[in-house]
């Protein structure tokens, strides 16, 4: 039987909204009460039996103590900055086990920290505390020192798979290493859809992996409950209404019907859409609909238009130097090419996806939510049979020769904790601040 994870259990603080948060500094290591919470985002979850959900054992749930005060941390370099720079993002280590660690450490008072971002805080803090799962990034410990709000996280050495086909895969990853990530992310969702939540966010930026070969699903402040009804009983609901406001960026992985937000609503199915999408994210190197404006990518998807694997079946017969000087392929038709597609040194398109791989992707993105499987059912696609009895470590294998972040000679070894000495630094690790930065 799998073991539950106890890590988050530590985790203590929620943050109130504007309104409610002092305008003074809190006192060092001080903990504040969660306010409360729409009703919508954090209702009761249904109640399941452990044969219902059997969440994957957790790498992280051990007996260590992570403290909640800023001293047991030693800050080595920021790496990335979110929430409108509120938000910095730190590599750091863990004193007393001398463990990697990422902190995010967001400025309570910071201008631009509107209401929706702290919300946005407040509800991821409340999912991560809720979910228990070994494909779901835990947090260590979370407190409050200053005016700053600290969340401690395991540090995922290998990044986002995002990150990796910006730096080592910009044609896409191969077959194998998608099955193993995908199959992964497929049981993160059909735990969070059998706990009665939506995750709405799922695509390659919120997929990471750690130094172990440990893929884990993140964003869960985009995340709903299902559950509604009165004050004496809840139910879960067959469809929602609620639209989450986001970047436009985020837009190509959006089911047609979240998009459309007609009355019918959606339900855990838009995420098997998203999964569509990031499938042919991973195996493309770009995001289908990604050059596209808004309005005319909705009325693509709204249209049937079905994204696909490129490869020398999907793709029409023309001379490599053609496909070259057309710039590629946008994932959903030839007509659709830009610059940005480009492939200079190699052309992708001549390799062949398995049927399976075609089949699962066609699953997944049909235009009615009824005629996608669920998570559960996806897991025993034909699909996943060639990495049904692999683990996490042939995944570091398929990675190969690329090496974790922490194991880069390039990191300084002589940081002292401080912004200011780190930042001339943060230049040569060719890391790039990102706004809409997710761990």
């Amino acid at each position: 039987m799998s073991v539950l994870c106890s890590c988050v259990s530590r985790a203590r603080v929620g943050i109130s909204p504007p309104d409610t948060v002092q305008a003074s500094p809190i006192q060092s290591a001080s903990t504040i009460p969660l306010a409360p919470a729409e009703s919508d985002h954090t209702s009761p979850s249904p109640a399941l039996s452990p044969s219902e959900v059997i969440p994957a054992s957790c790498p992280w749930c051990n007996m260590t103590e992570y403290q909640h005060e800023p001293q047991y941390y030693h800050i080595i370099v920021r790496i990335a900055v979110a929430c409108k720079g509120a938000t910095s993002v730190f590599l750091a280590k863990h004193r007393p086990t001398d463990t990697f660690v990422s902190i995010r450490r967001t400025n309570l008072d910071h201008f631009s920290l509107d209401y929706d971002i702290y919300t946005g805080l407040q509800h991821e803090i409340h999912m991560t505390r809720l979910f228990h799962h070994g494909h779901i990034l835990p947090y260590h410990c979370t407190f409050v020192s200053g005016n700053e709000l600290w969340i401690v996280a395991p540090f995922m050495s290998f990044g986002s798979c995002r990150d990796l086909i910006n730096s080592h895969f910009t044609d896409g990853l191969g077959e194998t290493t998608i099955a193993c990530i995908l199959r992964d992310v497929l049981l993160a969702l059909d735990y969070i859809h059998k706990m009665g939540y939506v995750h709405r966010s799922v695509k390659g930026t919120h997929i990471l992996i750690s130094e172990r070969g440990q893929v884990c699903l993140t964003g869960l402040r985009h995340s709903i409950s299902m559950m509604g009804g009165g004050y004496c009983r809840w139910e879960r609901v067959g469809s929602l209404h609620e639209y989450h406001c986001n970047s436009i960026n985020t837009l190509p992985w959006f089911s047609p019907e979240l998009l459309e937000q007609n009355l019918i609503g959606y339900d855990t199915s838009t995420d098997i859409y998203s999964l569509g999408i990031t499938a042919c994210e991973l195996a493309n190197g770009i995001v289908p609909f990604s050059d596209m404006p808004a309005t005319q990518m909705l009325l693509e998807k709204l249209n049937g238009t079905m994204p696909r694997l490129l490869d020398a079946t999907t793709l029409p017969n023309v001379d490599d130097d053609a496909l070259t000087s057309a710039g590629g392929d946008s994932g959903i038709g030839g007509s659709m090419a830009t610059s940005s597609m480009m492939r200079s040194e190699q052309l992708p398109y001549q390799r062949v996806f398995s049927p399976q791989f075609h089949e699962f992707v066609f699953l997944c993105l049909q235009r009615e939510p009824a005629d996608r499987p669920t998570a559960s059912q996806l897991l025993t696609h034909s699909f996943f049979k060639q990495v049904r009895r692999k683990s996490a470590e042939n995944l570091i294998e398929l990675l190969h020769p690329i090496k974790p972040l922490t194991e880069t000679p390039h990191w300084p070894k002589d940081a002292d904790g401080s912004i200011e000495n780190n930042i001339a630094k943060i230049e040569e690790l060719d890391l790039k601040d990102e706004e809409e930065w997710d761990f």
